[in-house]
């Protein structure tokens, strides 16, 4: 009688704390694949400049917001599946007339930016989960330095292309977006909070 009497609870709660476990592994699972969706979004609004082939777009937004909120893992995931979606074909990517599609845009004039999303998303989660995320400015200075990642891989793919150097990479594919860019990084951290909910994220 004790024994069954004791074993009954422990039951309970091992039954419980599984069901835990796996509310929260189906919460990270939804939480990365909205981050693609937004990403994938993001991407759609998209501009082409007459002087670059790199398009402007609202990917580097999604990008931070979505790494700051899931965490350097998770982060990086969801950028890494955004990489292979595109790369298998799914119309994920900036919608261009002169980048390749598929998986050649990642070997293109704008393959550096994003193959730049995983690790921008990494370093911005990572830097979040150390607590730069609990204050505007902190969460800010996670943004820049996210953004800085996405430039150097962009340029420093950019500068490699034919007819390209550092100096022309750098007035094609950083001079034109940084200012936007700076203010996509602002309002990044200004919505991160929003962020959590949507993402499933407990703080």
């Amino acid at each position: 009688m004790i024994v069954q009497a004791s074993s009954a609870p422990t039951g309970s709660l091992l039954s419980h704390t599984i069901g835990q476990s796996d509310q929260r592994a189906l919460a990270r699972a939804a939480g990365v694949l909205i981050a693609v969706a937004l990403t994938a979004a993001a991407a759609q609004f998209s501009s082409p400049l007459p002087f670059t082939v790199v398009p402007f777009t609202l990917t580097p937004l999604a990008v931070m917001l979505t790494g700051a909120a899931l965490g350097s893992r998770l982060g990086f995931l969801a950028q890494a599946l955004y990489l292979a979606a595109g790369a298998a074909g799914l119309a994920v990517f900036a919608p261009s007339l002169v980048l390749p599609p598929g998986a050649w845009r990642l070997v293109g004039p704008s393959g550096g930016y994003l193959l730049a999303y995983p690790v921008a998303a990494f370093i911005t989660g990572w830097l979040a989960e150390r607590g730069w995320d609990r204050r505007y400015l902190t969460s800010l200075a996670s943004m820049l330095i996210g953004l800085a990642v996405i430039f150097a891989g962009g340029v420093s793919w950019l500068s490699f292309m034919p007819g390209q150097t550092l100096g022309t990479a750098l007035a094609q594919g950083f001079v034109p977006y940084i200012a936007m860019d700076l203010i996509k990084a602002a309002i990044a951290a200004k919505v991160l909070p929003m962020a959590w909910v949507l993402l499933g994220r407990e703080k």
